[in-house]
């Protein structure tokens, strides 16, 4: 019943307080993207002093994030961790859903941002986007987020990579940083609901580029899935 009570009131507190900086960063986006940037880095640290403070959720890193130009794959249990990207990162280009983009300002500024959207049915344009924002990670030194599950798995499940994922591994052609996190425990996918406790983040042994697809889908498969025993 408290955890209910709590999360009751910290989406009013998060969604309505939200709102005003959502408008800032469209304003940012259209002047200027180091603005965006501290905008959307702001907006990750208001979601996290909400959930800690609200819902009592804290993190523990167990190793260290880099900004620089690495692909970092995230275990995808919680929505939480979609938004706390932007408080762990600087300026983190993420790969996405590109139904994301349709959201009101947001959508737009997420774009000028850096976010990558995944169209399975854009064909050739889609995929020289994709180069495109690849290559502008990389001269921007930004480390580049995705989570390759595609969906977010309830808590123990592995469900296995996307099939582009390897594809995308080999078109980056960086060095690539497994995240293994637990996030389900407290913020479960099929209800709003969310509990009070830690939640750990995980960085594995980092991975070369130039793996075959089978190793690096294996080796990447397992280590994201390091916390679910």
């Amino acid at each position: 019943m408290l955890a209910m009570l709590r999360s009751l009131v910290f989406m009013p507190i998060f969604y309505v307080g939200s709102i005003p900086t959502v408008i800032a960063a469209f304003i940012a986006a259209i002047f200027s993207k180091p603005a965006l940037h501290k905008v959307s880095h702001f907006w990750g640290k208001y979601h996290y002093l909400c959930a800690r403070a609200v819902l009592g959720i804290r993190v523990n890193v167990k190793g260290e994030f880099r900004n620089e130009a690495l692909l970092y794959v995230f275990k995808h249990e919680s929505m939480f961790e979609t938004m706390d990207v932007l408080r762990i990162f600087d300026n983190p280009i993420v790969i996405a859903k590109k139904e994301l983009l349709r959201i009101p300002l947001w959508g737009w500024a997420a774009k000028r941002h850096g976010l990558i959207p995944i169209d399975r049915d854009g064909g050739a344009g889609a995929l020289r986007q994709i180069i495109k924002s690849a290559k502008a990670a990389v001269k921007e030194d930004r480390p580049i987020v995705i989570f390759a599950e595609g969906s977010r798995a309830r808590r123990g499940e592995r469900p296995e990579l996307q099939a582009g994922f390897a594809g995308l591994y080999k078109m980056f052609n960086l060095p690539l940083i497994p995240v293994a996190l637990d996030s389900g425990r407290v913020s479960p996918r099929d209800t709003f609901v969310q509990k009070s406790g830690e939640i750990t983040y995980a960085i594995q042994e980092e991975i070369p580029p130039g793996l075959d697809r089978e190793e690096v889908r294996q080796r990447v498969h397992a280590a994201i899935n390091a916390l679910n025993d």
